[in-house]
């Protein structure tokens, strides 16, 4: 009897919680998400380029919504002027004849519902990637697949990476950031591991060549997204800013970066 009293008891219980609770989360004023990635991949004229605007949203919505309606341009410092044109209604700013040109200062404007943003960087070259060592024992267990990208740093210089691998199966691209403070002109490596990758696999390694401003801002975000946690009701890291700024209001700042790099990009099939 007391068994059954306590199996009532429990389905009573488990009725209750399937009471749906509306949670409130904070809101604030969408503000515009600058994704401004200029990328001159080796072997290629550089002339395509496209920069993406679109505005934050609450925690739970189901998609970004794109900042429409922009005035976006690049100008070099010969006040060679590069329009992006909007495609469509996307949120998708596209030029077809940009020229890049390396250790090229550039400065980024975009005009968005009377305010104006401004950034400027330079073109950063890269090291190529010369080859990729696989060891299938590595990780912490010994059963995860590891990825050495080796290239050589150019000596007498500050150089920093920024490296991407992106594999055909379904896990989240690896980003990593490197400097050659202590490396100076010796052979370094972009390191990836993946317990998922089987003989086969496509792994797309590219590495960027960054400015050291870039390199500084890409590694917090890193290092707060290495952090456990991070959900709706977790204490949020500080915002990270990049460095586009308003100049109408800067009380009213945007998110993202604007970067401009020559990329190396290097496909590798897993033995």
């Amino acid at each position: 009897m007391k068994k059954v009293a306590y199996l009532i008891l429990l389905s009573i219980l488990i009725i209750s919680c399937e009471d749906v609770i509306d949670v409130k989360t904070p809101t604030e004023k969408p503000r515009l998400v600058i994704d401004a990635s200029i990328n001159w991949f080796k072997g290629t004229t550089g002339n395509e380029q496209d920069i993406k605007l679109t505005l934050t949203a609450p925690y739970f919505n189901n998609s970004v919504p794109p900042a429409n309606g922009a005035q976006v341009l690049v100008v070099d410092s010969n006040n060679q002027v590069f329009n992006f044109i909007e495609d469509g209604q996307t949120g998708i700013y596209t030029n077809n004849n940009f020229i890049p040109v390396i250790d090229e200062t550039y400065t980024l404007t975009i005009i968005y519902k009377n305010e104006t943003y401004t950034a400027t960087e330079t073109l950063k070259s890269v090291a190529s990637i010369d080859y990729v060592d696989q060891n299938d024992n590595g990780g912490f267990s010994g059963n995860e697949t590891e990825l050495k990208a080796f290239y050589k740093d150019p000596a007498d210089e500050k150089n920093y990476y920024f490296f991407e691998f992106i594999s055909d199966i379904p896990v989240i691209p690896s980003l990593e950031v490197y400097k050659d403070e202590f490396t100076n002109g010796n052979e370094m490596f972009g390191f990836y591991t993946e317990e998922d990758l089987t003989t086969g696999d496509i792994v797309t390694i590219r590495n960027y060549g960054i400015s050291e401003q870039f390199y500084n801002y890409m590694f917090v975000l890193l290092q707060q997204n290495s952090q456990e946690g991070g959900g709706p009701f977790e204490t949020q890291p500080a915002t990270v800013r990049g460095n586009c700024i308003n100049q109408t209001n800067p009380e009213n700042y945007p998110l993202g970066y604007f970067r401009l790099s020559q990329v190396d990009e290097y496909i590798y099939t897993t033995k």
